[in-house]
């Protein structure tokens, strides 16, 4: 069983920068950071597994970096240069299993409750 808790989310002005943070409890081989708005399907936003392999959602490369602390069963989400538009509710998705593609959100079993990030311009 695989628990996921976020934590630093926020508000803040366009250009400025957030950290997110999910802690995890089980065997997580494969983690991701999903965003979701009212009315839109949850979007990949970047994901890293143990292989290791990480991607990234094209509107957020160079921008967002994802990071793992085994050491402190911790998934990281580091965001700057907030746009408006990076505006929505940020959730964190495990599974214990290598997947084909780490982006889409159906295959992930695990996710938490979600953190909102607001970016006012």
């Amino acid at each position: 069983q695989v628990q996921l808790v976020e934590s630093g989310g926020g508000s803040v002005q366009a250009g400025g920068s957030l950290t997110l943070a999910c802690a995890f409890s089980g065997h997580t081989f494969t983690m991701a950071w999903f965003r979701q708005t009212p009315g839109m399907e949850r979007e990949g936003v970047a994901a890293t597994d143990s292989m290791p392999r990480t991607t990234y959602a094209d509107s957020v490369k160079g921008r967002f970096t994802i990071s793992k602390d085994n050491a402190k069963n911790t998934l990281y989400l580091q965001m700057n240069s907030l746009k408006p538009e990076d505006t929505a509710m940020y959730y964190c998705a495990a599974v214990p299993w290598v997947l084909s593609d780490l982006m889409r959100a159906q295959p992930y079993t695990y996710w938490g409750q979600g953190t909102q990030v607001t970016v006012s311009s």
